[in-house]
């Protein structure tokens, strides 16, 4: 069993991709975009996810590229971390669970991942 965790400052997320916008389609997938910008504080739900990403990479052990994990929601609205490439060979064979906060000026993840054996 592995964990990774992260934590994003929100601020520093805005202007950085105020700042370069092209950081957007270097770091996140197409939907993540659309999800982000869609919303009303845009700068928290890219800051969370690259906490998210930050985490995974910790927890696995390896960096790959930022959009070998993409930051989804599950029917009922739960995040869930979507492995592609590189990132989706890593995990053969775990699970791996997410979650996501952010409160005040900071955006949080967490990353548990579980070996088959841990069942």
């Amino acid at each position: 069993m592995n964990i990774g965790i992260d934590i994003v400052d929100i601020d520093r997320m805005e202007k950085a991709l105020a700042k370069r916008p092209a950081l957007k389609g270097r770091l996140f997938a197409d939907a993540e975009r659309e999800y982000c910008d869609s919303m009303s504080s845009p700068g928290q739900h890219y800051a969370v996810r690259f906490a998210a990403k930050e985490a995974v990479i910790k927890a696995l052990g390896h960096h790959f590229s930022w959009k070998d994990v993409e930051v989804v929601r599950s029917d009922r609205g739960e995040p869930r971390a979507l492995l592609h490439n590189d990132a989706r060979i890593m995990l053969a064979g775990r699970r791996l669970k997410l979650s996501l906060s952010h409160s005040g000026n900071y955006a949080v993840a967490a990353v548990l991942l579980e070996d088959s054996e841990d069942e």
